[in-house]
């Protein structure tokens, strides 16, 4: 009876917790703790091979690019590259198995173990990071051969590695962006003809104190033991519609990750210097785009998010998966975290092992590896009104981005984000009174102040007269006083 009664209420628990972290959205408030939210995003559809017209399985999936509404899955491990169609009642429609090109002369036209592909919206040209062959190649939209970007001949690369590129961007001069297995200077640019030309974006090196310290009093035997002090490798990368590569890397300690050193999503301009902004407020690391704040160590997971892939909407949103807890987690071009979202499970909406991440418009598409599956996620009204709001104020119609975080605080009153927004639209609008209430309920200091500065010199301009007709009052107060005291002294002395 007792073994009944202690297996029903396992049970029950497992059972609990699955229904209340499916669909378990969250962000963060001021001081850095968990504040539940209403769903942002909901599964629309999870897709496996049968359901995309294949006869065999995905294998070892590992990459997966969107371009208008064609949805590229690379199927890794079956050496080919599975195009569909995101139709517009959201369901994907099977066109095509890509797993060989047109080509003269003596280049292999099958790919080995592709891990990328990208499209470049000029010319509608395909790059494909055919791995194990060694090269990227990059065809017309009739997928006939043009050219392959190989190892690098050049004195700043390290040979005696194998040439493995796993992940392309280029830019809308046809400049293409790779990044390779064991490279860690950053991504290796090439011309739009194939020629290598320079590293770009070489992460910044970092070491552990104590290391260093042993490393300096250790002999010179003892010092060739140690690991060398390098750059850290980028994991995956993505390129904005303004041209900027967001890239990420999930190789750094927590210490570095807690000092902002680690930075783990990096926005790099044309110099390869990281740009992104982070002006988010909260305590606890709350500012930084680190995923989850606060980390355990459950179910043998532990340690902070390490992002294996992201995604830029055209809102400038940036999506990023977290392959640590399956978590999905969302930031406005300011820093501000606006949704988090999933888990590591076998549940519908949940990942095994999440690889890649993309968009088509406002649906996000994640690609779990181990599940061999793809998940559609859609906005609910609340994910939609939140990127209204976004866009309104983007485009300068702050009126309505204020009428929009209103409607959003009518779904999700604690929904700290629409406090800020409405704050800087009443900013835009020259109500600072209002901006300082609306800063003020959600501490953003920063933000209240710049506020206070403009309704301080508002409220100047406004009274200066009263304030000048007041000084001379006093003046011309004081200055009798100082008659009268005067008077009375020279009669007191008669």
């Amino acid at each position: 009876m007792k073994k009944r009664i202690a297996l029903f209420i396992i049970s029950t628990l497992f059972v609990c917790a699955g229904l209340f972290a499916k669909g378990d959205s969250y962000i963060y408030d001021y001081w850095g703790e968990i504040e539940k939210s209403p769903d942002m995003y909901r599964v629309s559809s999870v897709l496996y091979a049968s359901d995309m017209g294949l006869d065999v399985s995905l294998k070892n999936p590992s990459g997966l690019f969107c371009y208008k509404n064609l949805v590229y899955i690379i199927d890794t491990d079956n050496n080919r590259i599975i195009e569909l169609t995101y139709t517009a009642d959201k369901t994907l429609v099977f066109n095509r198995v890509i797993d060989s090109f047109n080509a003269e002369g003596d280049v292999i036209t099958t790919f080995n173990a592709p891990s990328d592909l990208f499209i470049n919206a000029e010319d509608e040209t395909y790059f494909i990071a055919d791995t194990n062959n060694g090269r990227v190649v990059k065809l017309d939209k009739d997928l006939n051969y043009i050219l392959s970007f190989t190892e690098p001949d050049d004195p700043t690369y390290e040979k005696g590695k194998t040439f493995l590129p796993e992940k392309v961007v280029t830019d809308v001069k046809g400049r293409a962006y790779i990044l390779a297995r064991n490279v860690n200077k950053g991504f290796l640019k090439y011309e739009y003809d194939g020629t290598f030309t320079s590293f770009y974006g070489a992460s910044e090196v970092t070491y552990n104190f104590s290391d260093y310290i042993w490393k300096k009093l250790s002999t010179r035997a003892q010092r060739e033991q140690l690991e060398s002090f390098v750059p850290t490798e980028y994991s995956n990368c993505y390129i904005d519609s303004t041209g900027f590569i967001f890239a990420c890397l999930r190789t750094f300690s927590e210490w570095e990750l807690r000092a902002d050193k680690a930075k783990p999503i990096r926005r790099l301009n044309a110099l390869g210097k990281d740009i992104l902004v982070k002006n988010g407020i909260g305590s606890g690391g709350g500012n930084l785009p680190i995923g989850d704040l606060m980390w355990g160590n459950a179910a043998g997971i532990k340690g902070p998010a390490r992002y294996a892939d992201v995604t830029v909407l055209d809102n400038e949103v940036y999506v990023v998966i977290d392959e640590t807890r399956g978590r999905i987690f969302g930031y406005n071009n300011q820093g501000y975290l606006l949704y988090a979202f999933g888990n590591k499970g076998n549940i519908q909406g949940y990942f095994r092992d999440p690889k890649a991440i993309e968009h088509c418009g406002r649906d996000l598409f994640v690609l779990d590896r181990q599940g061999c599956s793809l998940t559609v996620f859609a906005p609910t009204d609340l994910g939609n009104l939140i990127y209204d709001a976004t866009e309104q104020y983007a485009v300068g119609e702050y009126d309505a981005a204020a009428k929009t975080w209103e409607e959003v605080l009518k779904v999700n009153g604690t929904y700290d984000l629409a406090y800020v927004g409405m704050g800087k639209a009443y900013m835009r609008q020259e109500k600072y009174h209002e901006a300082m209430d609306a800063f003020g309920l959600k501490r953003d200091k920063k933000n209240y102040s710049k506020a206070f500065q403009y309704y301080r010199k508002e409220w100047i301009e406004k009274n200066i007269g009263w304030i000048i007709a007041g000084l001379i009052v006093i003046v011309v107060i004081w200055l009798a006083s100082l008659i009268v005291k005067r008077i009375k002294w020279e009669m007191a002395g008669l």
